[in-house]
Formats: structure tokens, C-alpha cells, sequence
């Protein structure tokens, strides 16, 4: 079996994928607020991601 190496930055979106999918499916009634609550966390996610990113990068110099 093939092994799988992702990036630090890779992983994340996976992961804030797979959670965001959770999320929707877990917290709403309806489909279309599930589709439209896991785009929100995703979102979320990745302005999360970038914005620390950004952040570390400044503080490391």
C-alpha cells in the first residue's frame, strides 16, 4: 500500500474538511442548512489558517 505524506498545510485542509462535513451533519435539520453551515465552517477554517499563518510568519521574521 502506497504511503501518504501531506504537507502541514495539506493536512489542515483535510482536516478542516473532514470536521467542517461533521459539523454540518451533526448540528443541522435540514439538508440544505447542513451544506450551507459546512461551507460556513470551512470557511472559518481556512481564514483561521491563513490568518495564523500569516501571523507566525510575521512574529518568525
Amino acid at each position: 500500500m502506497p504511503k501518504l505524506t501531506l504537507s502541514h498545510f495539506e493536512a489542515s485542509i483535510l482536516f478542516g474538511f473532514l470536521i467542517s462535513i461533521v459539523l454540518g451533519v451533526v448540528t443541522k435539520k435540514t439538508d440544505k442548512d447542513r451544506l450551507h453551515y459546512g461551507v460556513y465552517c470551512f470557511a472559518c477554517f481556512m481564514a483561521t489558517l491563513l490568518g495564523l499563518a500569516w501571523l507566525m510568519k510575521l512574529g518568525h521574521g
